[in-house]
């Protein structure tokens, strides 16, 4: 089952028609009677767009994470797996490397996620550094307001 679901990820990533072969499949590899294929959300078609926030333990890495569930839940970017990158997970490195953009968050000056990407080998994306943004860390009550702040920002990233 596990395998299942890690070629499920990768080949949602992959591109829209593998996600659909996928789903029509289910988790157990069968395709039954009456399966039908879901369309990809809009952030999907074709090769993605990714986001991936660094999740930090901090304030701002909390920010950088809800940012990255809002722009998926809205459909303008795939959040994705900044661990798997790290963990040099291959099928994490390529999907990310097949992507039609991807869009780092930073919460705080250290950079943890750019750095991740690029020592992973991994430099064509537009980095979004919270700090920047006026959010320092240890003093920055996450709020929807924030989130969707961050989720706008990102997103207008993503688009240019």
């Amino acid at each position: 089952m596990k395998r299942n679901i890690a070629r499920r990820n990768f080949l949602t990533v992959a591109g829209a028609a593998a996600l659909g072969s996928i789903m029509a499949r289910g988790a157990e590899g069968t395709t039954p009677s009456n399966a039908t294929s879901k369309a990809p959300a809009p952030c999907c078609a074709g090769a993605p767009k990714l986001v991936l926030p660094c999740s930090g333990s901090s304030d701002v890495g909390g920010l950088a994470d809800q940012a990255g569930r809002k722009m998926t839940s809205e459909g303008t970017g795939k959040m994705y797996c900044l661990a798997g990158i790290g963990g040099r997970i291959p099928s994490f490195v390529e999907s990310t490397r097949a992507a039609t953009k991807v869009l780092v968050i930073d919460g705080c000056p250290e950079e943890c996620a750019r750095k991740t990407l690029e020592q992973a080998g991994l430099k064509n994306f537009v980095h979004l550094k919270l700090a920047e943004m006026g959010f320092a860390k240890g003093t920055t009550r996450v709020t929807p307001a924030l989130i969707q702040q961050v989720a706008d920002k990102g997103a207008k990233l993503l688009a240019d």
